[in-house]
């Protein structure tokens, strides 16, 4: 019988396409796999348990929110509030789910196109508790000193005592400070992992194939490395629905020829996901188009020039 393998994200309403891309992407590479969904808000919680979607648990935000979580909510952003959480979810499927012997966390705007199990193998065999990918960024796009090293996007933890320990520190950092600025140190949830390798040696592993982490940042360079792109998962940040039928499929980064398939293959999802959606009645949320980009609104089709593209959806 094939293991189950937890996997943990969050979300609003105006996510909801992403979200169901990301679990159908998620279960067709590993049908074992199995989804936890935290609602940010509760339309998204009524609209997921009417799409009644298979080996997926929801959690509602309060189910979810710890005392110094809800002392800090005011202070917060909605994008900042969760990205304090997210240190928290892993730890809220742990305590729900004894049977899980670790939890991976997954940004909302993740699409597999490999099974996961290659990473989580990498990570089994190294005997850590902890696995960390990084940006892997592009030279061009070094955004290293503002962003970090590291990304929040595929985290593991194991159910053990070194993990536990990882996440705690984390948690408190982020409950002290998680902003969308960059102070010395610090920027988001995200700065913090920097010294995780050299803080917590013993515990935690760096996913050694970087090519298999493939996002804006960095697809055009490994595809000229190693002349092609073999991704596992591409990070589809960026990608915005800027009307009731075009999406900005990318912004402020070059891409490349390689990443095209990438990003076909996700809008055919994405127009499943939207149907679907229509089809239900659920409203989609639409997020207004960066002014530098406006004068391009009226595109109809897929266009691909420099650092931006739009696509019929």
């Amino acid at each position: 019988m094939a293991r189950t393998e937890h996997y943990v994200t969050l979300f609003d309403s105006a996510f909801l396409p992403y979200g169901l891309c990301l679990h159908e992407s998620l279960l067709r590479e590993d049908p074992a796999a199995w989804l936890w969904i935290v609602c940010m808000d509760e339309p998204v919680h009524a609209q997921l348990t009417r799409l009644s979607l298979p080996r997926v648990s929801l959690v509602r935000l309060a189910e979810a929110e710890t005392p110094a979580l809800r002392a800090v909510k005011p202070d917060r952003t909605a994008g900042e509030y969760c990205w304090t959480l997210t240190p928290f979810v892993p730890s809220f499927v742990f305590e729900r789910a004894p049977q899980a012997e670790r939890v991976t966390y997954v940004d909302a705007d993740l699409y597999f196109f490999a099974s996961p199990a290659s990473l989580l193998g990498d990570f089994e065999a190294s005997g850590k508790q902890v696995l960390l990918t990084e940006h892997a960024y592009d030279p061009e796009y070094d955004y290293s000193a503002q962003s970090g090293r590291f990304c929040v996007q595929f985290m593991t933890f194991r159910r053990s005592a070194a993990a536990f320990e990882v996440l705690a520190d984390w948690q408190g950092q982020c409950i002290e400070w998680c902003y969308d600025r960059v102070e010395p140190g610090r920027f988001g949830d995200q700065k913090y992992l920097d010294e995780w390798p050299q803080r917590f040696a013993d515990s935690v592993h760096v996913l050694g194939a970087r090519e298999r982490t493939v996002g804006p940042w960095n697809a055009r360079f490994f595809h000229r490395r190693d002349g092609a792109l073999a991704a596992t998962f591409y990070h589809f940040h960026g990608f915005r629905l800027v009307g009731s039928h075009l999406a900005l499929t990318f912004s402020h980064f070059e891409v490349g020829q390689g990443a095209r398939a990438y990003y076909r293959g996700y809008l055919i999802a994405m127009r499943r996901s939207l149907r679907r959606l229509r089809g239900m009645d659920i409203p989609v949320r639409t997020r207004p188009l960066p002014p530098a980009l406006r004068p391009l609104r009226t595109l109809a089709r897929e266009w691909w020039q420099g650092r931006a593209a739009f696509a019929r959806v």
